[in-house]
């Protein structure tokens, strides 16, 4: 739906509407949400969450297919156990991770291992737990993996990510699947690596895997990696070495501003088509989506503390920060804010920005915004990559988090004090 009462118009994303003047999540308002949890506060609708995964499961039924949320971009254990009751399996890229997906009740055999450092310790539990999968980016890794498994009498499942130099045309801190980043290995050592993983007798191939990046928005870079990680399907396989599953990552951007991604659903009927096309429709599909799945499913309330007018620029100060939100500070990233009770006197222009000592801490810079202190404002889209980045700069608590499910919100993180903070420091004798 739009609004023009005291703001430019907004596009909100499903399950985030205005009733009787109120920004609603699902039944509840979020207004009276921060009244009782305070600011700022992370407010999740489960309905998104689930719509989201929906248009995945859609795509891929009739197939072979396991998906595997990328926890990286919200890693809350409630939203974890949300998505694994759903279905899902997991792709981790840490140890810490492969605890918090056990802890989620996982099933260990839909965990993936990605991730370009993976240690020897990780491994080892990974290994014992009996997780399906490692993603190797590198020859090294496969060696030390392989040496890892021999030590413990075990054969780990292993699919090489590939980077197949194909631009996502994104953001350059998120693109994966260039010859410049550190990702996967190159296109033209991926035969040669799969003849060396096929001879360790610790090592067990298993499959192929591909991501290309994040919040990409077209679907042509998705078929451009398809077509060129189906080609290397069958130069591996002429070569000696059978590829169980074929794994295209996740990546699929969400709504920011305007942005117009392709549905889930849609885009894995053109990708599926690619593949039997190709002859390639009877293999297992592995994916893993993150951002999509629950980026527009989350907002950040954050009330305004001081109206700061200059000569320049004209400064809103709230009390969420980068430390709560790091993507604009990181990726000069884009939120729409909203007020959650619109006002209907003229809109100023103003910089949100936090209290943080830093001049890169803004949530949203040149916004038409009517509000006075003590306000609410919704940073939308904060569902990912916001808490799981969340940190304690300047000894800032991170944030409560709600899930909201029809008319019922669960405390799902309680807001974090300067004790739980301290409680693992020492003072010197």
């Amino acid at each position: 739906m739009s609004i023009t009462s005291g703001a430019a118009p907004t596009t909100l994303p499903p399950f985030f509407t205005f009733h009787n003047g109120q920004l609603m999540v699902e039944g509840l308002a979020l207004n009276a949400l921060a009244q009782q949890h305070g600011t700022p506060l992370f407010v999740y609708s489960k309905a998104a969450i689930l719509a989201a995964l929906g248009a995945y499961q859609r795509g891929l039924a009739g197939r072979a297919h396991q998906i595997c949320y990328a926890m990286k971009a919200n890693s809350t254990l409630a939203i974890l156990q949300t998505l694994v009751r759903a279905g899902c399996g997991l792709d981790i890229v840490s140890g810490g991770e492969l605890e918090r997906a056990l802890a989620a009740g996982v099933e260990p055999c839909k965990i993936i291992f990605s991730g370009v450092g993976k240690t020897r310790a990780e491994m080892r539990r990974a290994l014992d737990v009996g997780i399906g999968c490692f993603n190797v980016e590198s020859r090294a890794e496969l060696d030390v993996l392989n040496e890892v498994a021999r030590s413990m009498s075990l054969r780990a499942p292993v699919s090489v990510r590939v980077n197949p130099n194909v631009d996502a045309k994104t953001h350059p801190y998120i693109s994966t699947g260039l010859k410049g980043n550190k990702f996967g290995i190159a296109h033209e050592d991926v035969v040669d690596t799969y003849r060396h993983a096929a001879s360790c007798a610790g090592l067990r191939v298993v499959g192929i895997d591909c991501h290309i990046g994040s919040q990409i928005t077209q679907a042509e870079p998705y078929l451009d990696a398809m077509d060129r990680i189906l080609d290397l399907v069958q130069a591996i396989e002429t070569a000696g070495v059978p590829i169980a599953h074929i794994d295209f990552g996740g990546g699929l951007g969400i709504d920011y501003n305007g942005d117009t991604p392709p549905e889930a659903d849609a885009l894995w009927l053109r990708l599926l088509h690619k593949l039997d096309t190709r002859g390639y429709g009877d293999r297992k599909i592995f994916i893993e989506p993150g951002r999509s799945l629950v980026g527009n499913a989350g907002v950040c309330v954050t009330e305004v503390l001081y109206l700061k007018p200059g000569e320049q620029k004209n400064f809103l100060i709230v009390d969420a920060a980068m430390n709560d939100l790091p993507r604009p500070a990181m990726y000069q990233a884009f939120h729409q804010i909203v007020p959650l009770a619109p006002r209907s006197e003229p809109t100023a222009v103003w910089d949100v920005v936090g209290p943080v000592c830093e001049s890169g801490d803004w949530l949203g810079r040149d916004r038409a915004l009517a509000v006075q202190a003590g306000d609410l404002l919704a940073v939308m889209s904060a569902g990912a990559y916001c808490m799981s980045m969340a940190s304690n700069y300047n000894t800032r608590g991170r944030a409560a988090e709600l899930l909201v499910d029809g008319e019922t919100a669960t405390l799902i993180r309680a807001r974090e004090s300067a004790t739980d903070q301290l409680r693992f420091e020492s003072l010197l004798p």
